[in-house]
């Protein structure tokens, strides 16, 4: 009996233990995977910011301004992507929205991103797009792949249509949770005037008759939750000048926006507990559940080698045999 049950532990000893890799090498990187229908936004604010007055086209001093970014995901068109494309496609279709501090339209930039749902790395197809033009992208954008590694990556920057390298800056601790920093700095560069115009009558296309154009810069921060490559918090110290031109008079430039901007506290506090619910679910594939597998196996392994021990330990001295008596002479 003892044998019996020992085998049967070995065999549960061998499934657990080749369960463990298999579910943190194989599994894992099939299973996790940004939904195709998520949705989510983020309001963020730059306090005693500067902003350019159409009415006068001179800057001011604003108590804030606000950017508001919305990211939905586009279930319809990532599956008509898939049929293509041959492996699970996410499109998010973004809009970041600023308004000024009586709440009219200072600009907006909607987008069109189309990645891979488990590596985050972009997928071309058509559609991918930028305030209506259309890009192609090299790099992330929004979000970090599931365990973000200590290095360097390609960051898309919506504004020059562009990548360029975002840099890791090392580990830090953020409201409780161990996040790597990074940092992106977009040097002064020319870049397109939105679509639509924060003043009626005036497009990109009017503006671009008085040889005034359009300047930006940026440095932009984020503090990203390493397992699951989410940003938890992040900043920009952003810059927009326009330059020459009828426009501005006898004036070389003038300051359209500028301002540090940064999460609000009530989306800080969502984004960390957000971010800290689905870590666990991530650490439950890639950490939990394979140690855990891994050490049951082992348990079960020891186990399995102590009864067969146990069955080949000598016993009771057996009874000694029954001698036939020997014939009686007569």
């Amino acid at each position: 009996m003892r044998r019996k049950a020992s085998l049967i532990l070995l065999a549960f000893a061998v499934f657990f233990t080749a369960l463990s890799p298999l579910l943190r090498w194989y599994a894992f990187p099939r299973l996790a995977k940004i939904p195709a229908g998520q949705y989510q936004d983020m309001v963020l604010e730059a306090k005693d910011a500067t902003l350019l007055d159409y009415d006068t086209m001179k800057a001011r001093k604003v108590p804030k301004v606000t950017i508001v970014q919305t990211l939905r995901g586009n279930v319809e068109a990532s599956e008509k992507i898939e049929r293509t494309a041959g492996r699970d496609v996410v499109v998010w279709d973004s809009l970041s929205y600023v308004q000024g501090p009586d709440g009219k339209m200072v600009s907006k930039l909607p987008e069109r991103y189309i990645f891979d749902a488990h590596s985050q790395e972009p997928v071309h197809a058509t559609g991918e797009s930028v305030d209506g033009d259309p890009v192609t992208r090299r790099g992330i954008e929004f979000k970090w792949p599931f365990r973000t590694e200590k290095r360097d990556y390609e960051y898309f920057d919506a504004q020059t249509r562009t990548s360029a390298p975002i840099h890791y800056k090392g580990t830090r601790t953020f409201r409780g949770v161990e996040v790597y920093y990074f940092e992106q700095t977009i040097p002064w560069t020319k870049v397109k005037f939105p679509k639509i115009m924060p003043v009626e009558g005036i497009t990109p296309e009017s503006v671009a008759k008085t040889g005034t154009t359009r300047w930006y810069t940026t440095v932009r921060k984020f503090w990203v939750e390493p397992v699951t490559g989410a940003p938890v918090y992040a900043e920009e110290i952003h810059k927009e000048e326009l330059r020459g031109g009828t426009l501005l008079g006898d004036r070389d430039k003038v300051t359209a926006f500028a301002g540090h901007v940064k999460m609000r506290e009530d989306y800080i506090e969502y984004t960390v507990d957000l971010v800290e619910s689905n870590r666990t679910l991530v650490l439950l594939m890639t950490s939990y559940l394979p140690w855990g597998f891994l050490a049951l196996g082992a348990g079960l392994l020891s186990l399995s080698l102590w009864l067969e021990a146990r069955g080949r330990r000598p016993g009771d001295p057996e009874p000694a045999g029954v001698t036939e008596p020997e014939p009686v002479g007569v």
